[in-house]
């Protein structure tokens, strides 16, 4: 199919029509207010050089932003005379399609590139990463988008604001859809699957978007051009025995309520899969994938969940075509399945000791088979077993840990059997959360399985979400402090002080909700503490690290926190320290305006001095208050 028709389908029933002309809307407020809102929705819809556009009889005076105009950009040939000894030729497809993948991570595409954490930290601006969607109500199917604390270009929101996993404007869309329809030709076979999956991925971004803030009427359109999307990308010759696409289509019809469709999409996939079962990791996935949609049906649905769930798991051991569920799976079939199970774990693990370097393949199989025959255990016989089957394969796989971890956030193919692990251990975290919102069970297995897994990984930002959660119902505070005393202290990622700080504030807000009931301050049942300066001690703490002082997010939520104090001096002190250490963060500057609206024209002039790009001159916002 012709990728124009590709790129076409997603144009239809736009239902935020942009207005340029409308970009002021209410001149009564104040000034910095007007010039933020105006800037960010600069930031947010110029993407390309402006031109003048003949069929509404515009000419270059029409431009709002002289320095947008195409006719004053530099051509091509000046431009390469400027910067051509500076550049260099690709001639690895690998590093030609790793650049790919990182502009497109770039522009907020989740396309599976993971950078190094010294460049993560340098771009991390936004406080996504304490939140992530469905993570409580769905734990064993959310989304999990990598980068989450980095916003994407264009993005220079205020703090708390989830903008990002919108998507862009219409000229921003545009862009993306035409860097598609220009890189996928050039590549085939994985990374050509990969590009559409990546693609697929970020259009359902979008549509999570609008069932997280209940946006009906935008979700009805995103959710009718992503199917068309999705529809026509396995339309594709090469795509149509593409079992990750197959799998983001039916999650695709899942998330919209289409449950009865879904089951159809994920049926006819796996009819097409013969008797590749646990040898193929992608079927696999997907095998779990449908019976993780299936069990997240419960309490409500009953035993019909689990049969279902159960029949997917077992056809998939057996290597049989998954038909429709009849009933109750016989027992027979389940000890064949169990069986199946064992021995295939039993030699990927054999395995994992003689093969050096393991491939990537096997790397995606052991953990795709470990979720499979975890999930597998827990509905035919329990918490306890799938736990044992974790910690059998912790007990082999656990010299392999690097001493820091290697996070999976981010990356789509594990390489190493570190990241095996950790893989491996948030299927186990997931599962224990599963379990305690549907039964009675313990908060204490799940607390010390996600202090040990912390230990190991502790720049695994889904970890520490789970982590201060299930320490936020806990009125002491003392074991939690000490907990992240000790991995601050020994780790060298920043995470474990972000949380830290996370969890200090979670509970300073519990603290401040109990002293104001029904609007009137009352008597603290939950003494503070000294929460203020203990918070104040980990920023500055943190702060004092390398990554630390070069994290923009850091020093945006330090920045929020002493205005929320009113503190307004030691406020400006500590955005003059964030400008030493981060002067390239468009963010800070931004935030400056809304927390200190006098000294507006003295930040712009900073932003000027530091060669950022000033969309909306004060000069220009005269003018057009005058108009």
């Amino acid at each position: 199919m012709p990728l124009s028709k590709l790129c076409s389908c997603l144009d239809d029933d736009d239902d935020e029509p942009e207005d340029d002309d409308q970009e002021i809307k209410d001149k009564t407020l104040p000034r910095w207010q007007i010039w933020l809102a105006a800037e960010r929705s600069r930031d947010q819809r110029h993407w390309r050089p402006w031109r003048p556009d003949k069929t509404r009889k515009q000419t270059e005076e029409d431009c709002e932003d002289p320095e947008r105009q195409a006719s004053l950009c530099p051509s091509l040939g000046v431009l390469f005379d400027d910067i051509g000894q500076s550049l260099i030729r690709l001639s690895s497809p690998d590093l030609q399609f790793q650049l790919i993948a990182a502009f497109l991570q770039f522009l907020g595409v989740p396309s599976g590139f993971s950078p190094p954490a010294s460049c993560l930290y340098l771009a991390m601006d936004e406080n996504s990463i304490f939140d992530n969607g469905f993570y409580d109500e769905k734990p064993l199917t959310f989304l999990n988008l990598s980068f989450s604390g980095i916003g994407c270009v264009g993005c220079t929101d205020q703090l708390g604001c989830r903008r990002w996993t919108r998507g862009h404007g219409r000229e921003g869309e545009e862009f993306i859809r035409n860097i598609f329809h220009l890189v996928m030709p050039l590549f085939s076979g994985q990374e050509r699957s990969q590009l559409c999956f990546s693609w697929l991925r970020y259009e359902i971004a979008k549509v999570i978007w609008c069932l997280h803030t209940k946006n009906k009427k935008r979700l009805k359109s995103q959710g009718k051009n992503c199917k068309k999307l999705a529809k026509n990308l396995l339309k594709e010759p090469d795509n149509r025995n593409s079992f990750c696409l197959w799998k983001q289509y039916a999650h695709l019809e899942w998330l919209l309520g289409n449950t009865e469709d879904a089951r159809k999409v994920f049926d006819s996939a796996l009819s097409i899969a013969g008797s590749r079962g646990l040898r193929d990791h992608e079927l696999c996935e997907l095998s779990l994938l449908y019976a993780e949609l299936e069990v997240e049906l419960l309490p409500d649905a009953g035993g019909a969940a689990t049969a279902r769930a159960v029949h997917i798991l077992t056809r998939l051991a057996e290597n049989g075509p998954c038909g429709p569920c009849t009933g109750q799976v016989l027992g027979v079939h389940i000890l064949k399945a169990r069986k199946a199970y064992e021995h295939a774990l039993q030699d990927c693990l054999g395995e994992s000791c003689v093969s050096d370097p393991a491939p990537t393949e096997f790397f995606n199989r052991l953990i795709s088979l470990v979720k499979c025959f975890m999930l597998f255990q827990y509905l035919t016989i329990g918490i306890d077993a799938a736990v044992r089957i974790y910690e059998q394969v912790f007990a082999k796989l656990k010299g392999s840990v690097s001493p820091e971890g290697s996070s999976l956030e981010g990356s789509a193919r594990p390489r190493s059997l570190s990241q095996v692990l950790e893989a491996v251990t948030l299927m186990h975290t997931s599962l224990l959360r599963f379990h305690m919102k549907i039964s009675v069970y313990p908060l204490a297995p799940l607390r010390e399985a996600l202090s040990e897994a912390l230990k190991l990984y502790p720049g695994n930002p889904v970890l520490w979400r789970a982590y201060i959660r299930i320490q936020s119902k806990s009125h002491s505070a003392s074991k939690t402090r000490r907990f992240f005393d000790a991995v601050t202290r020994s780790a060298k990622p920043l995470e474990p002080w972000l949380f830290a700080i996370e969890a200090e504030k979670m509970r300073k807000r519990l603290v401040e909700t109990v002293q104001r009931v029904d609007g009137r301050e009352v008597h603290a049942t939950i003494p503070e503490t000294g929460l203020t300066h203990r918070i104040r001690a980990l920023f500055d703490n943190a702060l004092r690290s390398d990554s630390g002082s070069r994290c923009p997010l850091l020093w945006r939520m330090y920045l929020n926190f002493l205005v929320s104090l009113g503190n307004k001096e030691r406020s400006k002190g500590v955005f003059y320290k964030a400008l030493q250490n981060c002067p390239w963060a468009k963010v800070l500057y931004m935030d400056a305006v809304e927390y200190f609206p006098d000294e507006m024209q003295e930040i712009l002039d900073l932003m000027t001095e530091k060669e950022l790009r000033v969309r909306l001159l004060l000069e220009e916002l005269e003018l057009l208050l005058e108009d």
